[in-house]
């Protein structure tokens, strides 16, 4: 970072709120800081009217807004927008800003669906599963046909289902993988598919399916394992952004509430 002196900035009486990481912003650096390292996550949900109005009239910077505002009405790319934002504020140093400049140049010259999957991507190590979910089902809906291939596509839905199972929507998680299974036919993939059913099929309900899919005795040895798999990382009371924690049962009712409002 650059030696921009940060005793200079304005904090904002009233914060700009990121929605796809529920986040709020005080300052010129925050908003710099997070441009900086979320490249991946910019697009209109952020760099729009209402940030230029906010760094304008709650900043005080009514020349860069001017200018952001401008590139944007423009349908200016990315590095349009961003890049002369740090060099009006002298936020990265040289190395920092090519780095960025590069990595920008390489996102702005991929297809659509790969940069959105890579938002998504990142919005779930961010433990954010209901927007990552979203942009997920929104690339399979308009996948287009012959383009990235089946391999992209099943990767889409191999990711979505592991949003889905830190929701504990494991049904809808294994509805993924096996969408993901029938089109690339990887063992993996199956072997999730089969470990993850026991969360969500009573015994009788999974013997069945099992028997269904004719599964070799050699096979369900290790489903077990593949199973403890499936879920790793889940963690039984999950912390929340505001730092509480709630109980297993209200934080699936929360989960599953966003989840389908989501979907209306």
């Amino acid at each position: 970072m650059a030696g921009y002196q940060l005793c200079r900035a304005r904090a904002a009486k009233h914060p700009f709120y990121i929605e796809s990481i529920d986040t709020n912003i005080y300052t010129i650096e925050e908003l710099c800081f997070y441009f900086w390292q979320n490249v991946c996550l910019l697009d209109e949900s952020i760099l729009n009217k209402k940030l230029c109005k906010w760094i304008g009239e709650e900043l005080g910077m009514e020349k860069i807004s001017r200018r952001l505002l401008e590139r944007i009405e423009d349908q200016a790319s990315l590095g349009e927008m961003v890049l002369p934002v740090f060099k009006e504020i002298g936020y990265l140093d040289p190395v920092e800003y090519r780095r960025v400049q590069d990595q920008i140049a390489k996102l702005e010259v991929q297809p659509g669906d790969i940069r959105r999957k890579t938002k998504a991507d990142y919005l779930v190590e961010y433990g954010m599963y209901s927007g990552a979910v979203n942009i997920y089902r929104q690339i399979m809906q308009e996948r287009s046909q012959g383009k990235l291939g089946l391999q992209f596509y099943a990767s889409v839905l191999n990711n979505m289902a592991g949003a889905y199972a830190r929701m504990f929507l494991f049904q809808e998680a294994a509805d993924c993988l096996w969408q993901s299974y029938e089109l690339i036919r990887s063992n993996a993939v199956y072997r999730r598919y089969l470990a993850i059913l026991p969360y969500f099929l009573s015994d009788e309900e999974y013997q069945k399916r099992l028997e269904e899919l004719r599964i070799p005795e050699e096979q369900l040895a290790g489903i077990e394992s593949e199973k403890r798999e499936a879920v790793a990382g889940l963690d039984e009371k999950p912390l929340f952004p505001n730092g509480g924690r709630l109980e297993l049962k209200e934080f699936l009712q929360e989960e599953k509430k966003k989840y389908h409002k989501s979907k209306r």
